[in-house]
């Protein structure tokens, strides 16, 4: 290959200059495209907020309001007589490329009731009909901003309404499980970060279908807690028990890992006993006085089946005058001896007293406590915009990580303002590869990538953030797959001086030798890294970036004509990374169904000159173009003099920097034993979002000179080879 290089190069090497590439620079750079797109989601959910209020500003209550709006579940379904059925009618579905291939209508959204939930409840059809308003929101959100994915307002009284309308699909027993209430995005808008200490009461009396009920309040309240809440859990009978005695004294941050560990535990109390609440009382208020976790908006949670002591004095200890700390009631079965006292309790503090004496009542009741605690940000007007840690989206049936940002609605109605009237939740979703996307991999050279983490230090997104696995030929999210640690992954940074200072949002630079692991952890490369990381201004969310000493630290730049480029670019070999920004072709809907090489020619050529494109990348690719033209000659000479090429040989494939590559295929399909390597499917050999291929970044890192053999471990099928006669080896000449 060195004999055919020099014509070409020596025609353009005048224009060919190294650049070094300016880490500091190029961090802020990411971080200012990164917060403009968000900005953008951000101002579609305030519209749609501003929107709802002013809607129920002017809606009159009418309890005995009819009205037949789409629901998600009835769609397009009719009775045996062919005529649409109730809630149904005809709602056209299309299949679209923005939304993941799914069915959707993009010209009016439809609402999604839970099964527990009446779809004709008067509260229901009056915020039905209410938020129709926001279906011109939604459209015109969509039009001044086309990345926008799934729109959304979730009400208190429990409907969904999403933009685009779906079909909504139930689960195998034909029950639809998801409230929106439950959701993260919800709980978090809806209420300020809070510390709450969960009290149950384990005396005997609590045995049986009481304990079970009890246990399912407390899982059902954990579920509302999120990252930005501190909790603990004490059971008392005659002596106060902290279910983890590690966390006695003290709150902790309610992630996920924590959450799932009370469960647990949870599970395993046994009643016996007689139920002293004044010591678990006054353990609870002591925590919550030395400790000021979460801007002090604090509450206990009191699961029990009856107070009998007198506990009058606890609270005068403690909570009175200023009752500060809120004090929920849960009066657990059917009998209700003691309920004036629970209530008691709860309308003393500032709390809320329910009943729950089924298992299905637990839900609804749990519910209460965030619209209570929402009265005063409700009251003070707080419009707090919250993001939320990323997570699956399971109801629009994606496997697409995506963080949300949401904000609360409140009713403006002169006569309920003093009341604090949360009417629901608004938000967006924001698909974290699109993201990403704006951190192009180009500008990061072979090894180099970017990564986001929020503020409590969780990865956002991170090349080695893998959060599925496979179970049978289902991929399913890892139990923990959204609170995975910065320090988890980035492990050489033993002392976690990078860790500290992207949860503080600071902005700097740090180098660090690293072992990097390609080939999902079989092969390992040594690397000295340079790190640099900003902060994400009006988000919880930290950017960093990696240059790696070397490959990634230059950019190789060269001119070539459009035209000569366009030529050697549109040859059979040529491919380009088809997951990479080359023209952004999600901005019009015409756009869509192009690929990234069919975009890049019609905008070269004038044919979509709307396109917007990245002039810097494209300028490289037609240079590595026009510069490795002549290796198709070559490897195209070779297949037609057979003696010239050895026997085996089945691929020869060439890779650049700017995502292109060059492939030659010597035998058939059915005769290749690599049938996989570098078809879209073998994502570890391609140029994809989050890497380099493996060989091209492991010859990145050989001397000059040097040969690379390359044993893809999947073609071994399982049998152990020497080298001297593998099925399939990779001969990457460097």
């Amino acid at each position: 290959p060195g004999v055919l290089f020099p014509p070409k190069y020596k025609d353009i090497e005048p224009t060919v200059k190294m650049e070094e590439v300016d880490g500091e620079e190029l961090v802020k750079k990411f971080a200012e495209e990164m917060e403009g797109m968000l900005g953008r989601k951000m101002k579609s959910v305030k519209r749609l907020a501003e929107a709802a209020e002013d809607a129920d500003l002017y809606h009159e209550f009418n309890a005995t309001l009819e009205f037949d709006y789409y629901n998600s579940m009835l769609i397009n379904s009719v009775d045996k007589d062919g005529n649409a059925i109730e809630l149904g009618g005809e709602f056209p579905l299309e299949e679209n490329e923005h939304f993941n291939k799914l069915q959707v209508n993009t010209l009016q959204s439809d609402i999604q009731v839970p099964t527990n939930v009446y779809n004709k409840d008067p509260g229901i059809l009056n915020g039905v009909y209410m938020s129709e308003a926001l279906n011109d929101v939604f459209m015109d959100n969509f039009q001044k901003d086309p990345t926008l994915t799934w729109q959304y307002f979730g009400s208190a009284t429990g409907f969904f309404r999403l933009y685009p309308g779906i079909a909504w699909t139930p689960d195998e027993n034909g029950v639809v499980t998801f409230d929106c209430r439950n959701r993260n995005w919800y709980i978090q808008a809806a209420t300020s970060p809070k510390d709450i200490i969960i009290v149950v009461d384990v005396s005997g009396s609590m045995k049986g279908l009481r304990l079970t009920i009890a246990k399912h309040t407390i899982n059902t309240i954990l579920d509302t807690l999120g990252e930005n809440d501190f909790v603990n859990v004490i059971a008392y009978s005659d002596y106060v028990q902290y279910v983890e005695p590690c966390f006695k004294g003290t709150l902790v941050q309610a992630d996920l890992d924590n959450r799932e560990h009370f469960k647990l535990l949870v599970e395993e109390l046994q009643v016996k006993g007689e139920g002293k609440v004044k010591k678990a009382m006054k353990e609870s208020f002591k925590i919550l006085n030395e400790v000021c976790g979460s801007l002090c908006n604090q509450a206990i949670m009191l699961i029990t089946d009856g107070a009998m002591e007198d506990y009058e004095e606890v609270f005068q200890e403690f909570n009175w005058p200023e009752r500060r700390v809120r004090v929920f009631t849960y009066l657990i079965g059917r009998e209700v001896t003691f309920a004036d006292t629970v209530k008691w309790i709860a309308c003393n503090n500032k709390g809320y007293y329910t009943h729950v004496s089924t298992l299905a009542d637990v839900q609804e009741n749990v519910m209460e406590y965030l619209h209570v605690l929402s009265r005063p940000m409700v009251i003070n007007h707080d419009h707090d915009i919250i993001w939320t840690e990323a997570y699956m989206d399971s109801a629009a049936q994606s496997l697409l990580l995506m963080t949300s940002v949401a904000m609360p609605v409140f009713s403006k109605k002169k006569e309920t303002l003093s009341h604090g009237i949360l009417l629901g939740v608004v938000g967006t979703d924001v698909p974290l590869r699109e993201l990403m996307r704006l951190a192009p991999r180009y500008k990061l050279g072979v090894h180099g990538y970017a990564f986001l983490n929020t503020n409590n230090g969780y990865i956002l997104a991170h090349p080695d953030l893998r959060p599925l696995y496979k179970e049978g030929k289902k991929l399913k999210p890892k139990p923990n797959y959204n609170s995975v640690d910065l320090a988890e992954v980035e492990w050489e940074d033993t002392d976690e001086t990078l860790r500290t200072a992207m949860v503080k949002g600071e902005t700097g630079t740090l180098s660090l030798d690293v072992r990097a692991t390609v080939e999902k952890g079989r092969r390992v490369m040594f690397l000295k890294n340079d790190y640099f990381y900003t902060t994400i201004n009006e988000t919880p969310f930290s950017l960093g970036m990696v240059l790696t000493r070397g490959h990634g630290e230059y950019i190789f730049i060269g001119n070539v004509s459009v035209r000569e480029g366009l030529n050697d670019l549109m040859q059979p070999d040529v491919s380009i990374a088809n997951e990479w920004t080359y023209c952004e072709t999600d901005i019009d809907p015409h756009h869509r169904k192009l690929t990234q090489l069919q975009a890049v020619f019609r905008y070269l050529t004038g044919k979509e000159p709307d396109l917007e494109c990245d002039e810097e990348l494209l300028r490289q690719t037609l240079f590595d173009a026009v510069v490795t033209a002549p290796m198709e000659a070559y490897w195209t000479a070779l297949m037609l003099n057979p003696s010239g090429m050895d026997e085996g040989v089945e691929t020869a494939f060439l890779g650049t920097r700017s995502g292109l590559m060059r492939v030659t295929r010597y035998v058939g399909i059915e005769k290749r034993v690599a049938k996989k390597f570098l078809s879209p499917s073998d994502k570890e050999n391609i140029f994809t979002m989050d890497h380099f291929p493996v060989w091209y970044r492991r010859a990145a890192e050989y001397p000059a000179g040097k040969f690379l053999y390359y044993i893809p471990k999947e073609d071994t099928r399982g049998r152990d080879y020497f080298l001297s006669a593998p099925p399939h080896t990779v001969v990457i000449v460097l």
